[in-house]
């Protein structure tokens, strides 16, 4: 265990321990006011749960860097297997959703989010095929067998509904396909299909199949003007409830623990829109902060895929700074109103066991191909003063 933490990167260790504990304090900040005063429960609530599902994942964590890489593909397939059984438990037993997304199996204590770790395991899988079949890629069927799954698990989570999971699942599905080195032909044949299946899909919304999706999920697209008189008490309220808690925050915040607008004025506080709890508590000097951890975080993780003397390793990392990054991007689309929301957590600051536990795997698997990188350097210096 000593080798292993003596070759953990350490830089991306401390900046994600650092973005966890900001993260801890900020949702009990955030939710104590909703746990006591909606809940009748102890403001810690929310704390001790995510500190709970940290702790745990943490521990998982010390097992699964023991791991070699070149095993995910077998261990990572059978979790996908799992998990598509687990969505299918899901639309059997409890049918089509009219109005929430069926995504959660409860079990007494907690419960977790099947369709959240299938964006992880997808890259595990899918990094280790490529590499092992990377002599035969510029065959069309070996390029897209281990894409059934995939599309399989895509369809279930869309029949939830659950369109925001669905669409990041298949970003992060086809950003590893198009990243690996697989023939430009097939790759060429792949984007005119893409195109034209959503050409498609957008002709048939828009001559009626609206039917496809849940009205509350048509009328997320409609995101513009959130705080006009007709939205406000609607689609609108949470964002623009956000921009009052930004607007609060001015450029160094109210103080920590002076949010206003966590009284029960902004819906989901301590979750999606968490990050405008922190511009008015922390105000913009505090948001650009972690800004800067984000941005050296994703950084550190490219480094390490850069360095990788497997096309695994590479893969893996790429895909997992590209899985974080897209939550950045997507969650403060939403809460700045540049996007439709679609109730995607924000990484490290958002509270939720299932993301959290995801992203904990995700980051285990970059220090297990930094201490791969390690072994490697030293068996080469080691091959090399024999010589």
């Amino acid at each position: 265990m000593k080798k292993i933490i003596k070759s953990i990167d350490k830089p991306l260790f401390f900046i994600s321990m650092l973005l966890f504990v900001i993260g801890l304090i900020m949702i009990f900040s955030a939710s104590n006011v909703t746990a006591y005063m909606k809940y009748s429960a102890s403001p810690y609530r929310y704390f001790f749960k995510q500190s709970v599902f940290l702790a745990g994942s943490f521990l998982i964590a010390l097992f699964a860097i023991r791991i070699d890489s070149k095993y995910y593909r077998g261990w990572f397939r059978f979790f996908l297997l799992l998990v598509t059984g687990s969505l299918i438990f899901l639309l059997l037993i409890y049918g089509t959703a009219k109005n929430d997304a069926i995504s959660w199996i409860d079990l007494g204590f907690f419960s977790i989010q099947p369709s959240e770790f299938a964006k992880v395991l997808v890259i595990g899988y899918l990094a280790t095929y490529y590499e092992k079949h990377k002599n035969d890629l510029s065959k069309f069927t070996t390029c897209f067998v281990p894409l059934v799954l995939p599309v399989v698990i895509a369809i279930l989570i869309f029949r939830q509904p659950d369109l925001g999971t669905t669409i990041l699942f298949t970003c992060i599905v086809a950003f590893i396909f198009f990243i690996v080195p697989i023939a430009k032909p097939i790759k060429q044949k792949v984007i005119f299909l893409i195109v034209g299946i959503m050409i498609c899909f957008a002709l048939v919304f828009v001559t009626g199949g609206q039917d496809l999706l849940e009205e509350r999920q048509t009328s997320r697209f409609d995101f513009r003007n959130p705080c006009s008189e007709e939205k406000f008490y609607g689609s609108g309220n949470q964002v623009c409830n956000g921009y009052i808690a930004i607007n609060n925050g001015g450029l160094f915040g109210v103080g920590l623990g002076n949010s206003t607008q966590k009284y029960l004025y902004l819906p989901e506080a301590h979750t999606d829109f968490i990050f405008a709890i922190i511009l008015e508590e922390l105000g913009l000097v505090g948001g650009l902060f972690i800004f800067v951890l984000y941005f050296l975080l994703i950084g550190r993780i490219i480094k390490i895929g850069r360095d990788s003397y497997t096309m695994r390793g590479a893969v893996i990392c790429y895909a997992v700074a590209f899985y974080i990054a897209i939550h950045i991007l997507v969650n403060l689309g939403g809460v700045f109103g540049m996007m439709p929301m679609t109730g995607v957590p924000l990484p490290f600051l958002s509270y939720g066991g299932s993301f959290s536990m995801c992203l904990i795997m995700a980051l285990t698997m970059v220090q297990r191909i930094n201490i791969e990188n390690k072994l490697e350097e030293a068996s080469v210096k080691k091959l090399a003063k024999k010589n």
